[in-house]
């Protein structure tokens, strides 16, 4: 009997027909969401000028000016400028003996800050987001990539137990009722647990959207897919600029950003379940119905040969009944030769792969994220450079493919970590009065980033034998959003030295790019 079961099945039905063109179509609308959650609280928290509130004095002179209050109740650092994070300890004298003798002990804001009236809503302004509270704003993000992780384990197994299309539909429900729910919040806690969920979601949708999409398209036509998929995610990051833009509420951003998934139900009709999926499950009858309406869809005709194939009696079997045996029969041999993680530990040659490609998804999450997530830093218009990052990755996923062709995976690999490296390193000795050579330099830097990123992708596909490729590249995947989680929080050691953050995500790159020449 032969195994080509599946494929030739899918090759009949036409392995990228208007079915699978349809599929891949459906699957880019969640990719922009994606894209928005991924990014969206660059733009809510913008830098606002701010002081204490110190309308304690207001009981003893209520007809003070504006002007003169702050004089009398804030300190000025060294270039003249009122401080933003403390101001003099209230006392209980008068006026006339306030304005004759000043104030000199100082204390932190206790009575909360005062922001211009002129100012949109923001989270920085609602939550106070500033001076000891500042670090709230990188620990959150953080807290969304550790949901981001918590969701590759969940919805991963889910998807296998229960079917991609569920997994798929919960996801895509979670994300939209949570992401609602950000812009009803109370509490910034609150907001940092609903963007932990919304994060699960988004690794739902992202993993079992890609698997769905694979397991119905034929090997040739996936790198296609894939890159769409990729493409896709950068035309989101540039609607996001556009959105953000025009929303600066951040609860209306919030909402604009997250209701349309709902829409994402009316393709419940449409969007197919796995035949290969169906099949490993033995739930025959309803792979017979999908893959019989792809085929219909495709305008094509599974041939009768395909349709009696003979079992070991002889015997003609239904095609179905064949592909279900050769499924079947085929994934208990596979189970008892799938690998687990430590069989990726136990041959050296495995084990320096495993690790050298661990590092390598690590390094490109870490200068990724500390890339993307530094937008608001680099001194140029924030909407502006946002747009520009999203639009310099479809040349750089589109790029990665010529690149690979001509130059082969090691080298584009090596040398493309060590690019997005030293551009990290070059902007750490720009001084912060040359803001546009800095996002030049931080534009470059995303195109390495993203380049190197697809290539991880495919090179850590091929380097892994079958029996454990899933487990390689999920281990892989997994070093990848534990960098993700690291990223926000290595930010935050900017307050010791403004240059230690890029110094970190540009060293890194480095070490493991000159590894990576140790690859086969």
């Amino acid at each position: 009997l032969p195994m080509s079961g599946v494929g030739e099945i899918l090759k009949a039905v036409d392995d990228f027909g208007p079915f699978q063109k349809w599929l891949v179509l459906l699957t880019l609308f969640p990719c922009l969401s994606v894209a928005f959650h991924q990014f969206c609280q660059l733009f809510m928290v913008p830098h606002v000028p701010h002081h204490c509130d110190t309308s304690w004095i207001r009981a003893t002179g209520p007809n003070l000016t504006e002007e003169e209050q702050l004089n009398l109740t804030l300190p000025r650092d060294a270039d003249g400028v009122y401080e933003q994070c403390s101001m003099y300890s209230p006392v209980d004298w008068d006026l006339d003996s306030i304005m004759a003798h000043g104030l000199n002990a100082t204390e932190k804001c206790s009575s909360g800050w005062v922001y211009p009236s002129a100012q949109p809503p923001s989270l920085l302004t609602e939550f106070d987001l500033v001076c000891d509270r500042k670090e709230l704003n990188d620990i959150s993000q953080s807290i969304y990539m550790l949901g981001l992780f918590l969701g590759s384990m969940i919805f991963g197994p889910l998807s296998d137990r229960i079917g991609r299309r569920p997994v798929i539909l919960i996801s895509v429900f979670l994300q939209g009722l949570f992401g609602v729910g950000i812009a009803l919040v109370p509490h910034f806690y609150v907001y940092m647990a609903f963007r932990c969920v919304v994060g699960a979601s988004v690794s739902g949708i992202t993993m079992t959207i890609l698997a769905l999409a694979t397991e119905w398209i034929g090997v040739s036509s996936r790198p296609k897919a894939v890159l769409i998929s990729h493409c896709c995610f950068a035309i989101g990051q540039m609607l996001l600029a556009g959105l953000s833009y025009g929303i600066r509420n951040w609860r209306l951003l919030q909402i604009t950003g997250s209701a349309p998934i709902f829409a994402f139900f009316f393709s419940i009709q449409v969007l197919p379940e796995s035949a290969r999926w169906l099949v490993t499950k033995g739930r025959i009858e309803e792979a017979k119905k999908v893959l019989q309406k792809a085929a219909s869809i495709n305008k094509r005709t599974i041939p009768p040969a395909l349709l009696e194939q003979r079992n070991s009696q002889g015997f003609p079997m239904p095609w179905f009944d064949c592909l279900a045996f050769c499924i079947l029969k085929l994934k208990p041999e596979n189970q008892t030769q799938s690998g687990s993680t430590l069989d990726l530990f136990r041959k050296k040659h495995l084990r320096k792969v495993t690790l050298i490609m661990s590092c390598a998804w690590f390094v490109n999450s870490l200068v990724y994220y500390g890339l993307s997530l530094n937008v608001t830093n680099f001194g140029l218009d924030i909407y502006l450079t946002q747009l520009a990052f999203g639009a310099v990755e479809i040349p750089a996923r589109v790029g990665c493919i010529f690149m690979l062709q001509w130059f082969g995976r090691k080298k584009t690999q090596a040398v493309l970590l060590l690019l997005s490296g030293l551009v990290c390193l070059i902007i750490t000795v720009i001084p912060e009065d040359q803001p546009v050579v800095t996002t030049i330099l931080a534009t470059v830097g995303k195109f390495t980033a993203s380049a190197s990123f697809s290539t991880s992708y495919v090179y850590s596909a091929e380097l892994f034998p079958t029996v454990i490729r899933q487990t390689g590249v999920g281990l892989c995947s997994m070093s990848a959003r534990v960098a993700g989680i690291m990223a926000p929080l290595i930010r935050l050691l900017s307050q010791y030295h403004r240059a230690i953050p890029m110094a970190i995500f540009g060293s890194a790159p480095v070490v493991v790019g000159l590894l990576c020449f140790l690859l086969p």
